[in-house]
């Protein structure tokens, strides 16, 4: 029985651009059901489907972010079981990139347009804390899903009543988010000094202001 194939650094860079292109241009199925399937469509005024729209954008972009983040943080981590951990709550942030693409449609919107920058920045930022060490790195993933949590909240808040499909898809996210939290604590994650959560929440208001209009 042959040895498996070692990946040189050609193979490597291949499998980062296809997920870049994946995430970026493409439309990576989910491994999970939608969890809005079966939900009925609302009919919403023309200002509140434009408000929805605005707000799953934002969601959108944050899960291009999050594919950004751990294919970064993988393709430098140390420890296999941390690389493993980190592909394995990429393939969740799929779902969630699927859910909310799908819910665009239906909202009658599209993605950011700033997309390959969103997740160009979010891989080098990923890359540069997987740099540091797994402990840093799972700690970006602790604060990340707690500061996606807030805003999750914040859009559950204000969405309008009606738009039940995209309510339970930010609810499962949410569970989704707080569970990648917890795993990345329970796996050794270090809590960041200041200010690199400010900073992260100064770049995440940023990143919303924009995604909501474009």
């Amino acid at each position: 029985m042959s040895a498996p194939r070692l990946h040189t650094p050609l193979d490597r860079f291949i499998v980062e651009t296809q997920r870049a292109l994946e995430t970026v241009f493409g439309d990576p199925p989910a491994r999970r059901p939608n969890p809005a399937a079966g939900i009925p469509e609302m009919a919403l005024e023309q200002d509140q489907q434009r408000h929805a729209a605005g707000l799953m954008r934002i969601n959108h972009v944050g899960e291009v972010c999050a594919q950004g983040l751990y294919f970064g943080q993988a393709a430098v981590a140390r420890d296999p079981g941390t690389r493993d951990h980190l592909l394995e709550a990429a393939q969740e942030e799929t779902d969630h990139l699927a859910w909310c693409a799908d819910r665009l449609r239906e909202l009658d919107s599209r993605p950011s347009l700033f997309n390959p920058l969103w997740y160009a920045g979010s891989y080098a930022l990923g890359a540069l804390a997987g740099l540091r060490g797994d402990g840093w790195s799972l700690g970006f993933v602790v604060e990340t899903e707690h500061q996606v949590e807030a805003h999750l909240d914040e859009h559950l808040e204000t969405l309008p009543a009606g738009d039940l499909r995209s309510r339970r898809i930010l609810e499962v996210m949410k569970a989704d988010e707080a569970r990648h939290a917890e795993q990345a604590r329970q796996a050794g994650a270090r809590v960041l000094p200041p200010p690199i959560p400010a900073l992260m929440a100064g770049a995440s208001k940023l990143m919303k202001a924009i995604a909501y209009r474009l």
